[in-house]
């Protein structure tokens, strides 16, 4: 009877085969409604539409909305219990999820300011830690009135609120993440750890084409663009994708996504004013910071972290 129930346990989890058709449905509608979000800016405005920032938050609610429909419409037999099967419940054991968590966060922003540290020992960027002067540029080039407080309190400001503003983007996040590592990684698991990882991670970047056909992230309005944005995804990918299967819950991807997009712009806050600022090289998921998130990953292999799966 045990054992049975074991069984059962498992397979609420894990499929033991891959649900291809729910797969290639969900990629389909998740991509699809991407493009449908994103289609008023391709007929006005681009990047510069005013409603650009509230598409881009419906946007990443899309792979939740293309997962939920597989799960209750297409995949068939249907989960036991969904919540499990996308990592929202239980939390088991709650305190060490709960510092997974931590770690999430605080790892994510780690890896962007690596990022930056090796883009200046490549002498690709250059910093102005006294009077930020590229911060004060672009605060200038938003509102060309003063601003009352001193340039270096607002960037201790900043500095100070990316934790607080990964918990606020976790709440956009999990729209990401419930479709990606909650419902597709678990989906394809049967192929295998790495397969599952970098299959995830792919999807995740292509996903994205319609922002990136428009100069988002790179400025390369192009595919060029877009295979940036897959290579980043990919690598950025494992990495939260680890943060999943080790723990079996969602939520340290969650919230490890939401630090590395609020930590995206750190950078920017530090570097000087007439410093060259490529993005194919200096964005979190530029080349740059793919030699960062590599090196974790390695770290990761080497140390035997997936192969603790719960």
């Amino acid at each position: 009877m045990t054992g049975v129930s074991l069984a059962k346990d498992r397979t609420s989890v894990t499929p033991t085969t891959v649900p291809w058709i729910a797969v290639i449905t969900f990629i389909i509608l998740a991509c699809a409604l991407a493009w449908l979000v994103i289609l008023p800016l391709w007929f006005g405005g681009g990047l510069t539409n005013p409603i650009a920032g509230i598409l881009f938050v419906v946007m990443m609610f899309t792979p939740l909305i293309a997962a939920l429909f597989v799960v209750f419409v297409v995949q068939k037999p249907r989960p036991e219990s969904v919540s499990r099967y996308f990592g929202l419940w239980p939390l088991r054991p709650a305190t060490r999820t709960i510092w997974m968590i931590v770690f999430a966060i605080f790892g994510s922003v780690a890896i962007v300011v690596a990022g930056g540290l090796l883009a200046v020992a490549l002498g690709l960027v250059r910093l102005d830690l006294v009077n930020f002067s590229g911060f004060a540029a672009q605060l200038a080039a938003l509102s060309p009135r003063s601003i009352p407080l001193p340039i270096q309190t607002l960037v201790a400001i900043q500095l100070l609120a990316i934790p607080v503003g990964a918990l606020v983007n976790g709440f956009v996040t999990i729209g990401e993440e419930l479709g990606w590592r909650g419902w597709l990684l678990p989906s394809l698991r049967p192929l295998g750890t790495w397969p599952a990882l970098v299959i995830t991670g792919a999807v995740w970047g292509l996903w994205h084409s319609p922002v990136m056909l428009l100069g988002y992230n790179f400025s390369q309005p192009n595919l060029f663009g877009v295979g940036l944005m897959v290579v980043g995804c990919v690598l950025y990918g494992v990495i939260v994708g680890w943060l999943r299967l080790r723990t079996a819950s969602i939520w340290p991807s969650v919230f490890a996504h939401g630090a590395f997009n609020a930590s995206g712009g750190l950078l920017i806050l530090v570097s000087d004013a007439h410093s060259p600022a490529n993005p194919v090289a200096l964005n979190p998921l530029g080349w740059v910071t793919w030699i960062v998130m590599a090196l974790v990953i390695v770290i990761l292999i080497t140390t035997g972290q997936f192969r603790k799966q719960p």
